[in-house]
């Protein structure tokens, strides 16, 4: 893949949307995320993946809507010289809006302890606090109740300043019943609606 430049990526006038999808069962609803998005105007995305998200839904077909799809191998070309862009900084410098959907409790932790070990941290990390941030949790409901998520939501809430938005609860994939699932896909789409004052493209 070529390497990435935020410059001569950011179209003026669009909604530039970086998601953001982590190691939960709920990464299957990436792919959804996108194409509900895609159906507005003024819309752009680049996606970050982790390797165990790629678990749950298929880059290849993803790509096909046009969107990129980065992993960790994307980050340091082989051939790197000072003065290349980085692709963690180049994405951050991209993006008008970040949706960590889902976010895993081993990125949560991560996050909150300012881990930078893979492409989706240190973005996180290099990212401005004046870009607005989301995070969506998705994880068992055992371990959304272990007392250190509550900790690091609070860092993560508190400290760094992202917006929190869920669990929710329902029967989740391993069968268990109760708190902890990812918001509903519409509804996180409906953040970036809402916020950006978005329009359908008319068909």
């Amino acid at each position: 893949m070529s390497r990435f430049v935020a410059d001569q990526n950011r179209t003026e006038g669009s909604v530039h949307v970086l998601l953001i999808a982590t190691g939960s069962v709920a990464s299957i609803k990436a792919p959804l995320i996108v194409q509900e998005l895609l159906s507005y105007d003024t819309i752009k995305i680049q996606v970050v993946a982790t390797k165990p998200s790629l678990t749950f839904f298929d880059a290849l077909k993803l790509k096909q809507t046009g969107t990129s799809v980065w992993v960790d191998e994307d980050e340091w070309d082989p051939n790197y010289q000072i003065g290349d862009p980085i692709l963690h900084i180049e994405l951050r410098r991209w993006a008008d809006i970040v949706l960590v959907a889902p976010c895993s409790a081993n990125t949560l932790s991560k996050i909150a302890h300012g881990i930078c070990d893979n492409l989706a941290t240190s973005l996180l990390r290099a990212l401005a606090p004046s870009t607005p941030t989301y995070v969506f949790p998705a994880m068992n409901t055992l371990m959304y109740n272990h007392p250190l998520t509550n900790e690091h939501l609070h860092v993560v809430k508190e400290v760094i300043g992202y917006y929190v938005v869920g669990p929710i609860g329902k029967t989740l994939a391993c069968g268990d019943v109760g708190l902890g699932a990812m918001a509903e896909w519409r509804d996180i789409v409906q953040i970036v609606v809402d916020r950006f004052s978005l329009r359908k493209l008319e068909d």
